[in-house]
């Protein structure tokens, strides 16, 4: 079967009869008439094929845009031998919580914003810092006031808190099923590890620690480890839209 898609969205296929089994710690939603997984298209594909689903999947082009930022301290662009090493240590933290799966709970794909505010950057955006092309910008960025309230777009729990170099103040939320999302540049924490929240109950409150140029949330979402694009899982109904697609 072919399909398309878009890069930084989420798909959803029906299961043959079969492969739900194979799929187990996979994010399936069950319509009542079939089994359906709900598959992330990284950003950086031409074309997927899921050899296990017997599924070819052929990523359309969008034009993200660009973004280019000046950063006047140059330390925090080129970093010294120890800067490097600390943020490839904790980038490999984050790599490893990412790939944690809870399968106690499962996502209603029912996301609302984590914080009121204007979106400053958009999903998969190329990033220009200082005239220099760096990796794509593949999260949302929501610029608030320093302070303003944080609040967990949807229930789940907190696998991972501490401040790293580039994101600042950082949390890790695990929804279940590979669907996870994290929080940048907080001012303050207000969860620990091993909290479980419900939708909308407070996580933090906006900063601008780590790397940043102001005050403002860097929302990343993640499904079975690719960064998806925040900004869809905001639309009302989503799940429905989704299985309709079918």
């Amino acid at each position: 079967a072919e399909y398309t898609a878009l890069p930084g969205e989420l798909i959803a296929i029906k299961l043959k009869k079969g492969t739900e089994n194979i799929a187990s710690n996979r994010l399936i939603v069950d319509s009542g008439i079939h089994k359906i997984i709900i598959i992330p298209i990284p950003h950086n594909k031409k074309s997927l094929d899921l050899d296990l689903y017997d599924i070819k999947i052929n990523v359309q082009k969008k034009d993200f845009g660009e973004s280019r930022i000046k950063i006047n301290n140059l330390s925090q662009v080129n970093l010294n031998n120890e800067d490097a090493a600390r943020a490839y240590k904790e980038s490999q933290f984050i790599k490893d919580a990412v790939k944690t799966y809870s399968n106690n709970f499962k996502p209603l794909l029912d996301f609302i914003s984590p914080v009121e505010g204007i979106i400053s950057s958009k999903y998969g955006k190329k990033r220009f810092i200082n005239d220099t092309p760096r990796s794509p910008h593949l999260a949302l960025d929501i610029a608030a006031p320093e302070g303003s309230p944080i609040i967990a777009p949807s229930y789940g729990k907190v696998i991972l808190v501490g401040n790293f170099l580039y994101a600042g103040n950082y949390i890790i939320i695990d929804h279940g099923y590979g669907m996870l999302s994290s929080y940048s540049h907080l001012s303050e924490i207000l969860v620990k590890k091993g909290d479980v929240v419900n939708q909308s109950d407070l996580i933090g409150k906006v900063g601008s620690t780590g790397r940043v140029t102001g005050p403002h949330l860097h929302w990343t979402v993640y499904l079975n480890e690719i960064r998806i694009n925040p900004e869809s899982l905001l639309k009302e109904n989503y799940l429905n839209t989704l299985l309709e697609s079918i």
